[in-house]
């Protein structure tokens, strides 16, 4: 059976997600590590979850295609 999603406990992430803040009177940016993301089995898409103010939300990013009608 084939799925269009991987199960994210199943393996490592293929991407890991930052919030990046510029440090006041520095050109350094701090990169604070938020979540990760798994890339769809179809390669159209990723899934993700995020860790805000101590929460996990699980999104999912998939292509814009226009609606043919």
């Amino acid at each position: 059976m084939t799925t269009t999603t991987q199960n994210p406990s199943s393996k490592a992430p293929s991407h890991f997600v930052y919030s990046v803040k510029q440090k006041d009177g520095s050109d350094k940016a701090v990169w604070i590590k938020v979540g990760a993301a798994w890339a769809h089995s179809d390669g159209e898409g990723l899934n993700l979850i995020l860790n805000l103010l101590g929460q996990d939300v699980n999104l999912t990013i998939r292509p814009n295609k226009p609606k043919t009608e």
